[in-house]
């Protein structure tokens, strides 16, 4: 019996923890965390959102994420700042920051893998 219930704890704990995190590729628009709050009381504004802003130091200090099609914000991991600050730096896009993100999703948090403008 104790090797039942020992064998069962190991398999929900494994069904748990497969549940907190997920590999995604999330779509949706890059933009800094100050910026998102706009974003998320009008959904053209992320469309509208630049390059200049996104880089100006207090919304790069506020960190990034990625505004989605359906009004959520996931929040950048440091790996993920750093990679969207270098993508930032390197398009040659000056608005309309479509961007697509590999990662693994936690709650409103996204660990990046990969950041890609489109």
């Amino acid at each position: 019996m104790k090797q039942i219930v020992r064998n069962l704890s190991v398999v929900s704990l494994l069904l748990g923890t497969s549940l907190v995190a997920s590999a995604a590729q999330v779509d949706g628009v890059l933009m800094d965390k100050m910026c998102s709050a706009s974003a998320m009381k009008d959904a053209g504004f992320a469309a509208k959102h630049d390059v200049k802003c996104a880089l100006e130091a207090d919304c790069m200090k506020s960190g990034y994420g990625v505004y989605t099609a359906d009004g959520k914000f996931l929040t950048f991991d440091a790996a993920g700042n750093t990679k969207a600050v270098a993508a930032l730096k390197a398009t040659k896009k000056v608005d309309n920051l479509k961007v697509s993100v590999m990662g693994d999703v936690t709650g409103s948090t996204i660990k990046v893998s990969k950041v890609t403008l489109q």
